[in-house]
């Protein structure tokens, strides 16, 4: 079988009488390899190239980040602060930079220690190894460090954020109850309130899941022929707000006492990563005393 050198034909046959592919022939024997074959040095010049570019891209990240526009130098008094926050910028990438020249590295590096007379440069390739670990391990174990840091970040960022939505509600509540003298029976009575900036009506569009319980704690001095049958069973309330002209809330008992429970990060009501403000006071459902109870002097509206 011969295969010819200008287009790759395959064929039975000398290549001096021609190739039946293209024609070509060949102008005399094929010439003697070498007697002495220098070794070549690219593999070690890819593996000290990459080492060495992994560090000095990581060296940039972090003067970035030192001196940028977003540092400050009392803030980054540390300098290991520095480093995590460069190998947190440099994440996306410079984790599977880090995988992929250690990958690389290795393979080379090995495939010139069997073969030292093909190739060259070990010393070389030695150090861009080294440097891709170096990276590797910078990139792990900073990430590593400040991981703890930004999930308890995070962590407080949520906490933040459903603190507001509830201390929001807790202004609109208040809003309410100097218009009207009490607490909204349900939270949709918010409405009735004047909403210039459409912030009540963002505000409502936000708790779809919310469950809001208003009551009413009756004081203990009060004449027991005041505690009629009406208020037994009965809803306090029994007129709509947007009944009639007149925009003051319904007859009854005036709700002293109300209580907001908001969805956690799962969304779903009733479980223990919820939110719970009650009558101002804001705290996760988990901190909540389960053994707490109301007396008995309660009236609820639900």
């Amino acid at each position: 079988m011969t295969i010819c050198p200008c287009c790759g034909f395959k064929f039975e046959g000398e290549l001096r009488l021609g190739c039946i592919g293209c024609g070509a022939r060949s102008v005399g024997e094929p010439l003697a390899r070498p007697e002495h074959q220098l070794p070549a040095y690219g593999r070690a010049m890819v593996v000290s190239v990459v080492g060495v570019s992994t560090l000095l891209l990581f060296l940039i990240v972090t003067i970035v980040t030192l001196v940028g526009p977003a540092s400050s130098p009392l803030e980054d008094s540390s300098f290991l602060l520095v480093l995590q926050k460069a190998a947190w910028h440099l994440k996306w990438v410079g984790f599977p930079l880090a995988l992929a020249s250690v990958w690389l590295g290795a393979r080379l590096y090995l495939s010139i220690l069997k073969q030292p007379a093909r190739f060259m440069g070990l010393s070389a390739a030695r150090t861009g190894l080294a440097a891709s670990i170096v990276f590797a391990l910078l990139m792990t174990s900073l990430v590593g460090i400040s991981l703890p840091r930004r999930l308890r970040a995070r962590k407080l960022g949520i906490e933040a954020s459903y603190r507001a939505l509830l201390y929001t509600h807790n202004r609109a509540f208040l809003e309410y109850r100097a218009r009207f003298g009490t607490y909204p029976t349900e939270i949709n009575d918010l409405r009735n309130l004047p909403d210039a900036d459409g912030s009540i009506a963002q505000l409502l569009a936000q708790s779809g899941l919310a469950n809001y319980k208003p009551w009413a704690e009756l004081a203990a001095a009060q004449p027991a022929s005041t505690k009629s049958s009406r208020l037994r069973g009965a809803a306090i309330r029994q007129a709509s707000l947007n009944s009639g002209s007149d925009d003051s809330p319904r007859e009854g008992v005036p709700f002293t006492n109300y209580e907001l429970r908001l969805p956690g990060d799962d969304k779903i009501l009733g479980t223990a990563d919820d939110w719970l403000m009650r009558d101002g006071i804001v705290r996760p459902v988990s901190a909540v005393n389960p053994s707490l109870t109301f007396s008995s002097s309660i009236i609820s509206a639900h």
